[in-house]
């Protein structure tokens, strides 16, 4: 026995007349995996969809595009409408999407970040002047579940990527330049190789006699490969100007090292640029509430950048020892009868709003300066 629910209000989209609109709207072609089965679609079709940029839109009436990225391949969804369509994830790819957004005119581009593979679309195009928003694919994927699409695939991830992004309206940050990337790039490798080290570090303790000496001889070309990496990010950031004054910067607050001077400025190129709760909240040392009715539940920190966190961490327990300001905090929470990591994190953030306004105004530690 089956059991049918209908939503009120929805027989009319099944309507003879209403069925045929929806066919001539997604007419881009079948939606396949494989990109040679892709159809081109027609110019008519997509000038249908065109709609010139109007401030007076309220965001649920803009055009947004949502675009579901693989390694291959961009599946691309439109709101409002139904129109869908597929390109690959490649140069070629990439110059079919710009042509056609062209004519789509849309006010804003949604994609998910998916580890590194919507960096390239992304890039392209913001330089090809579109507005942008790169989205946490938790945020999207709670969106869809709020509104009852429980399914997955990559077409109907484009689709709730669009809708996210007409409902939402995330916010449009700039994307890193090439600078950025390529010092991002080397952090990561830099990263890569130290989580190798340790690993084999924790495997020589235990490892038997035939083996040893091949683990020590790993340890060490990884040993090697980390000081490269560090001498390459030294000359990029002192190839720079602007890196090197930001670096110099960083690095007059007692507790800050190259490493998380390094961090920041590639990790973080929104400090400065924020205020000290939003930039707090962007790295996850802002403690939320959980209180409902008579419950009130403990505060905690809860999500942001792990990275950027982690080096901010190993900053703080620096400056807990070598800065008047963080050590004075430390010690004030802890004789409090504060646990130590929420001494810590009051020291994390206490460090960053300082950070934060010294990158705003463009002014070296000074133990007296004021923050807001």
């Amino acid at each position: 026995m089956f059991m049918v629910l209908w939503h009120e209000g929805q027989a009319d989209r099944f309507a003879p007349g209403r069925c045929k609109a929806v066919g001539e709207l997604g007419s881009f072609g079948p939606f396949s995996s494989k990109p040679e089965r892709l159809r081109e679609p027609r110019i008519t079709e997509l000038e249908s969809f065109a709609r010139p940029g109007n401030e007076e839109l309220t965001m649920s009436e803009r055009t947004v595009v949502g675009v579901d990225v693989s390694k291959g391949l961009l599946d691309c969804a439109l709101t409002p409408g139904r129109a869908e369509f597929q390109v690959t994830n490649d140069a070629s790819g990439i110059t079919q999407l710009l042509e056609r957004l062209a004519l789509l005119k849309p006010d804003l581009v949604v994609l998910e970040a998916s580890g590194g593979y919507e960096t390239t679309a992304a890039s392209a195009l913001a330089g090809a002047g579109f507005r942008v928003a790169v989205v946490n694919p938790r945020q999207v994927r709670d969106f869809a579940k709020a509104t009852g699409k429980l399914a997955k695939t990559d077409r109907i991830d484009a689709r709730v990527l669009a809708e996210f992004g007409s409902a939402i309206d995330p916010q449009v940050r700039r994307l890193p330049d090439e600078e950025t990337r390529a010092l991002q790039a080397l952090l990561a490798r830099r990263s890569q190789l130290v989580a190798m080290r340790t690993q084999e570090l924790n495997r020589l303790a235990q490892a038997r006699a035939p083996v040893r000496a091949q683990i020590k001889g790993h340890i060490e070309w990884l040993n090697k490969a980390i000081r490269e990496c560090d001498i390459d990010l030294t000359a990029k950031l002192r190839a720079s100007a602007v890196w090197k004054a930001k670096d110099d910067l960083f690095r007059s607050m007692p507790g800050i090292g190259p490493v998380n001077s390094r961090m920041l400025m590639a990790g973080l190129p929104e400090l400065g640029q924020l205020n000290r709760q939003r930039i707090s909240a962007l790295v996850g040392v802002a403690p939320f509430n959980r209180d409902s009715g008579k419950f009130k539940g403990q505060r905690k920190i809860w999500g942001g950048r792990a990275q950027v966190r982690e080096a901010l961490y190993m900053a703080a327990l620096t400056a807990t020892r070598c800065n008047p300001v963080i050590r004075t905090v430390y010690e004030r929470l802890t004789a409090r009868g504060k646990p130590h990591k929420v001494a810590m994190v009051a020291c994390m953030r206490k460090m960053l709003t300082i950070l934060n306004t010294m990158a705003r105004n463009n002014l070296h530690w000074n133990p007296n300066l004021k923050t807001a």
